[in-house]
């Protein structure tokens, strides 16, 4: 097996445990600022354990902490604004504008890498973009939340492609470049949260007994072991491959949605199509990563 097989692997790995998170969004009653501040809280407390007894934890240089930190904070405000999604709409919607990603990344790359527009990604972009909009039959019902979800969708974009940048100019690995990014999105929510207060007088911010079990699952599970594994895949695959991968969050992400929360009461002919679609999109994605040399 080669390294970029591995790779892969360790990729579509961290997608399948990125499918559970939105289901989160729906059992968690918190809204989405407080949500993802606890989530990330108990990520810090994780990471920090991890570290240390791995042996990991370290200082890093101003110039290095920096850059991860605006890392951090860009994944903080896709975090925000995909739950915030969530809310406003439903589970099936808010996950299936993230598969969007791979579309923003084919606009931003070339801006932030100086690269020329690839062509093929385009088209492998647009055919995951029909898939989409096959399931929802273009559907506008929800429209706060769909652009929410594309806003977060476009968060992640940037978040995915500054990262890598960062990755190779700092050479730290995968477990401190995470580390160092939830204690900058922490420290960003928690300057964030007085004013979430104050434009949302009454709103609930104390979890319920529920809501911890819920945020210690999400911040621990399902968070840290996904992003570990996907800023690991970041460091050897291209952002458009990793956001491709991604495209199949959507999918497993409803068909959770449907089996637990009853999301998809009937699904026809052009679920099915855009299903297939989005498939084909990360099939055709990965099998050019593998033959690639």
């Amino acid at each position: 097996m080669t390294d970029k097989t591995r790779t892969l692997i360790v990729l579509h790995t961290a997608v399948f445990l990125a499918g559970w998170t939105g289901l989160f969004g729906r059992w968690i009653t918190l809204s989405g600022l407080p949500l993802v501040w606890y989530r990330v809280m108990v990520s810090v407390v994780t990471m920090v354990v991890f570290m240390v007894l791995s042996g990991r934890l370290h200082k890093i240089g101003w110039k290095a902490l920096a850059g991860i930190s605006g890392c951090g904070v860009l994944l903080a405000m896709h975090w925000v604004a995909f739950y915030a999604s969530i809310k406003a709409s439903n589970v099936s919607v808010g996950v299936a504008c993230i598969a969007t990603s791979c579309f923003f990344t084919t606009l931003f790359d070339p801006l932030i890498n100086k690269r020329r527009v690839s062509v093929r990604d385009v088209l492998i972009s647009f055919i995951a973009i029909a898939g989409i909009l096959l399931i929802f039959s273009l559907d506008l019902r929800y429209r706060a939340g769909i652009a929410l979800g594309l806003l977060s969708a476009a968060l992640y974009s940037v978040f995915a492609l500054l990262n890598i940048n960062v990755a190779d100019s700092t050479g730290e690995d995968s477990a401190t470049m995470l580390f160092y990014e939830l204690i900058a999105g922490v420290l960003f929510l928690t300057l964030c949260m007085p004013v979430y207060a104050g434009m949302n007088p009454g709103a609930p911010v104390v979890p319920t007994r529920g809501d911890l079990v819920g945020l210690l699952f999400l911040g621990s599970v399902f968070s840290v072991i996904p992003f570990l594994f996907q800023i690991h895949a970041l460091r050897k695959l291209s952002a458009f491959t990793v956001n491709v991968a991604y495209n199949l969050e959507p999918v497993y992400s409803i068909f959770f949605a449907a089996l637990i929360f009853g999301e998809t009461k009937e699904v026809g002919f052009s679920f099915w199509l855009g299903l297939l679609l989005i498939i084909i999109s990360v099939a055709l994605q990965t099998w050019i990563t593998v033959r690639k040399k």
